[in-house]
């Protein structure tokens, strides 16, 4: 029993010892530069959501192709500093539909300072894509976010 407990305690101690030897920095690593300084403040983070068309007919809709000349088009010169896509599956389903609609789509991720021209750099890109697809619409969703670099 008592070599138990000293085997116990060690494991503890030795998890401890562990844990705060790899836990993370409390402070940004890298000194930064105006596009990506160590510590932000008034940034959001804006998702928007494009559908590419049915999930059950890839073979309509939009292409990977298309999307990434999309990208290269409308939204990197926009926002040049960076981005992230996410591959996602939508599901909707409309009043009076018996079935629901499933949807190939992209998350697009932007992490912006929060200025009049960033949103409206955003605004542009989705009315970009309802011009090109005919879609009605682009979900967005803007929260603010705490960035570090």
């Amino acid at each position: 029993m008592r070599y138990l407990r000293f085997a116990s305690t060690v494991l503890w101690l030795g998890l401890a010892a562990g844990c705060a030897a790899t836990a993370p920095a409390t402070h940004s690593t890298l000194q930064g530069d105006a596009a990506h300084p160590a510590q932000t403040q008034g940034w959001v983070e804006t998702k928007l959501y494009f559908g590419l068309g049915l999930a059950d007919n890839p073979a309509n809709g939009v292409s990977e192709q298309g999307w990434r000349s999309f990208l290269d088009a409308e939204v990197t010169p926009r926002f040049p500093d960076g981005l992230s896509v996410v591959d996602v599956y939508g599901q909707w389903q409309g009043k009076g539909q018996a079935v629901p609609e499933r949807l190939r789509s992209k998350l697009l991720l932007i992490d912006y300072p929060d200025t009049p021209a960033n949103r409206d750099k955003v605004e542009a890109i989705r009315a970009a894509w309802k011009q090109r697809t005919g879609d009605q619409s682009v979900l967005r969703v803007t929260q603010p976010a705490e960035v570090s670099f």
